[in-house]
C-alpha cells in the first residue's frame, strides 16, 4: 500500500494540472472567450489572432485539465467551459492578482489612461435599463456578434469593436452612449471609448460584463440585434 506521502504527492499532482492549464496568458484568454459563449476552434483563432494549430494546442491542454469540453458540429469542433466553476476560479485568480501584484494595477492604469473620468460605476442598474428602454441613453455592446447573440444587456445594440469605425454613423451624436464588453479586465470597451470620443461622441464605459450583470441579479436576453 502506498504511503501517506505518496498519496499526498499524487493528489497534489492532480491539483497542479489545473495550475499548469492556467499558467498561459493565451489559455486564460481562451477561457474568458468561452465564458461568453461556446465557440469553434476557428472562431477562437480569429478572436485571439493565434493560428488554428496553436489555438487547438492550447485547447487540448485546457481539455486535458477538465476545464473545457468539446463537441462536433459537422466539420467543426465547438468548445465550451466545462462548468461555471471554471469561470469562478479564473475570476478569483484575477482578483487575487489585482490585490497582490502591483504590476496588475499599473497595467490597468495604462489601459485606462485618460479615461478615468469616463468610467461608469453602476449603482442602479435598473435605472440604466430604464434609460436605455426609453431611449435616453444608448447601451452599446462592442463584443463580437456571437457573444451578443448568446447573452446581452436588455435594450443594448450590437456594434463589434472591429466594425465600429465603419458603422459609426449608426450611432446618434446627441445621446450619451454607455459601452460595455466582457467585464472589468476587457479592453474592447476602452478602445471603443477612444474611437468614439475621437469623433465627438459623449461616451462612458460600463464596468460590468454579462457575468457581473447577472451576478447583480439583472436580466439578460439573447438573440440577434
Amino acid at each position: 500500500m502506498a504511503s501517506a506521502r505518496e498519496f499526498k504527492e499524487r493528489l497534489n499532482g492532480q491539483f497542479a494540472r489545473i495550475g499548469h492549464a492556467l499558467s498561459s496568458p493565451k489559455r486564460l484568454e481562451l477561457l474568458e472567450l468561452l465564458h461568453q459563449c461556446e465557440k469553434s476552434v476557428e472562431t477562437l483563432s480569429a478572436n485571439t489572432t493565434m493560428s488554428v494549430a496553436n489555438t487547438s494546442s492550447h485547447l487540448q491542454v485546457l481539455r486535458g485539465a477538465g476545464l473545457v469540453e468539446a463537441r462536433r458540429e459537422g466539420t467543426y469542433v465547438i468548445y465550451r467551459l466545462a462548468d461555471e466553476q471554471v469561470n469562478a476560479l479564473v475570476s478569483s485568480m484575477k482578483r487575487l492578482a489585482e490585490s497582490r501584484l502591483a504590476e496588475v494595477e499599473r497595467v490597468l492604469a495604462d489601459l485606462n489612461d485618460g479615461l478615468d473620468d469616463d468610467y461608469l460605476e453602476v449603482a442602479d442598474r435598473a435605472k440604466l435599463m430604464k434609460l436605455a428602454r426609453t431611449g435616453e441613453i444608448i447601451v452599446l455592446d462592442v463584443r463580437p456578434e456571437d457573444e451578443y447573440e448568446a447573452a446581452h444587456i436588455p435594450h443594448a445594440i450590437s456594434i463589434p469593436l472591429a466594425s465600429l469605425k465603419t458603422r459609426i454613423d449608426e450611432l446618434p451624436r446627441d445621446q450619451q452612449i454607455v459601452a460595455y464588453c466582457r467585464g472589468p479586465y476587457c479592453v474592447l470597451a476602452s478602445e471603443a471609448v477612444r474611437v468614439l470620443r475621437g469623433t465627438g461622441f459623449h461616451v462612458v464605459r460600463l464596468g460590468d460584463g454579462i457575468a457581473e450583470w447577472r451576478a447583480a441579479g439583472q436580466p439578460v436576453v439573447s438573440g440577434q440585434a
